[in-house]
């Protein structure tokens, strides 16, 4: 018996996705979340509990289009669990198909939701919940941070890192390249990185010394440029940034 979760910010769409599963005799349970923030926080729950606890997860059934994290961004996510739960694509786009499997999605459902479409979804789930290999953790070196993309674990380099931006408990890294999800809160990644030259410099956002191009003032505000973004900073950081930046320019 499977225990799902589906994730849409469309309420009718959600209440009619949970009745669909609530229905099909291999759910034994089914919850509703209506954003990828709130997903994120069940699927904790979930992973705290343990595989048979009372909070597991085996299936997340998850819309792609939603505000903030979308669905292909907490499939992302869960790709950097030790054991996450099954992903199945739910969605009115077909466009996202390709992502959808190399990120290992079960199955891609479009909507509108036909009830056998979507009991072959479940029946996949079930299967590959049953014959699913453990997947092996890497530990990362400490130069380096683990990065999901398509599916596949990278190694990003910390000095490539120009800033970081918060999610809740999740980080976006950006590089020149592009940028990446974590599950790392900002505040664990300012501690870590702090003997590396990143200072925070507003509650949502950590940058890198040597990639700040630019000290902004401007009607009393502060500013920096970082690799042609300009981001705002806080006036609780201004002063420890500016003592930063002379003392490097300094030295």
């Amino acid at each position: 018996m499977l225990r799902a979760l589906a994730v849409d910010d469309e309420q009718p769409s959600l209440e009619e996705l949970l009745y669909l599963l609530n229905a099909d005799p291999r759910v034994s349970s089914a919850e509703g979340a209506s954003d990828a923030t709130e997903a994120l926080r069940r699927i904790n729950r979930a992973l705290e509990s343990g595989p048979d606890g009372p909070e597991a997860i085996d299936v997340v059934f998850l819309d792609i289009h939603m505000p903030g994290l979308d669905g292909l961004d907490l499939a992302r996510l869960l790709t950097g669990f030790a054991k996450p739960p099954l992903v199945v694509f739910v969605t009115a786009h077909e466009g996202f198909a390709v992502q959808a499997f190399d990120l290992k999605a079960v199955d891609y459902v479009l909507k509108p939701v036909r009830r056998e479409r979507l009991a072959e979804a479940v029946r996949r789930a079930a299967h590959l919940r049953d014959t699913a290999p453990l997947i092996p953790v890497h530990e990362p070196d400490p130069d380096h941070i683990s990065v999901e993309l398509g599916g596949v674990t990278r190694f990003v380099a910390v000095e490539d890192i120009t800033h970081v931006e918060a999610h809740g408990d999740y980080a976006r890294l950006h590089t020149a390249q592009g940028s990446h999800l974590v599950r790392i809160p900002l505040s664990t990644l300012e501690e870590r990185w702090r003997s590396r030259g990143f200072v925070r410099i507003h509650r949502r956002h950590l940058v890198a010394l040597r990639h700040i191009g630019e000290l902004r003032l401007d009607a009393g505000t502060v500013s920096v440029l970082v690799d042609s973004v300009e981001l705002q900073v806080s006036r609780r950081h201004a002063r420890e940034l500016r003592d930063l930046l002379l003392r490097r320019t300094t030295s």
